[in-house]
């Protein structure tokens, strides 16, 4: 399913952009990728910011209890 596209209104370096529109790039398509690549970047930070004391209390307990099932590795 394609995802719904809105219209939008940015404001970009001239000199970027020319050269962006003369190497062929679609700049719209740019854009969003570089966006997605930051939203992906934040939710990753907020996951881990969110998360920090559970994975604090989890590698506290690895530590004093080692990992579990151990000694059923093979390498």
């Amino acid at each position: 399913m394609p995802a719904t596209r809105r219209p939008t209104s940015m404001t970009l370096d001239a000199a970027l952009l020319d050269e962006a529109r003369a190497l062929g790039i679609n700049i719209s398509r740019a854009a969003e990728e570089g966006i997605l690549a930051q939203v992906r970047t934040e939710r990753a930070r907020r996951w881990k910011q969110d998360n920090a004391a559970d994975i604090a209390a989890y590698n506290k307990w690895i530590e004093e209890n080692g990992v579990p099932l151990a000694g059923y590795k093979k390498f």
